[in-house]
């Protein structure tokens, strides 16, 4: 029986951690040093099956600037499911714990779909922003037009206008969105 737990990043013990971390680097092809790093430090949600883990999921504060406010944002990372497991709700057990936390903490929730996740999250609510993305880097703003229409937002209690700009504020190596 697959059983799903929240904890935050300081709540979970080393060996937890690499076995989250291996998870990831199994499920993505493309995994990074920074990918893992984007992980840390806010709530994971852990899908365990038999002793094992079998699932992932974080969500982080970040803050997303729309509309002349900067918004406390629940960033969605490293959602994953080991391939043996898929196709069985793991996924789905993962993001409804991860979407608790979003609507119980934050303005508004956020993520970066791939193309193979995008329909996965628009059936649970998530919303693609139709406008122009950027980032704030530590020498201003630039445009991440490669990332239009990947950028999922769920939304909680901030007004949102999702044709209009949407940027992150805080700069991080690697994947910025």
């Amino acid at each position: 029986m697959t059983e799903v737990r929240a904890a935050h990043t300081a709540d979970l013990d080393d060996a937890t951690l690499q076995a989250a971390r291996a998870l990831l680097y199994d499920v993505f092809d493309d995994m990074t040093e920074h990918d893992w790093e984007h992980c840390l430090g806010g709530v994971h949600a852990l899908a365990w099956d038999d002793g094992a883990l079998i699932g992932h999921g974080a969500v982080v504060q970040r803050r997303l600037l729309h509309a002349g406010r900067a918004l406390r944002t629940g960033y969605i990372e490293g959602v994953g499911v080991r391939a043996d497991h898929r196709r069985r709700g793991v996924g789905a057990m993962l993001m409804a714990e991860l979407e608790r936390v979003v609507r119980g903490a934050y303005e508004l929730g956020a993520l970066g779909a791939s193309e193979e996740g995008m329909a996965f999250y628009a059936a649970r609510g998530w919303q693609p922003w139709q406008g122009p993305t950027s980032i704030l880097t530590p020498t201003g703003f630039r445009r991440t037009a490669d990332e239009d229409g990947y950028i999922f937002v769920l939304p909680v209690t901030a007004p949102l206008d999702r044709t209009a700009d949407l940027a992150t504020c805080d700069w991080r190596d690697g994947e910025v969105w």
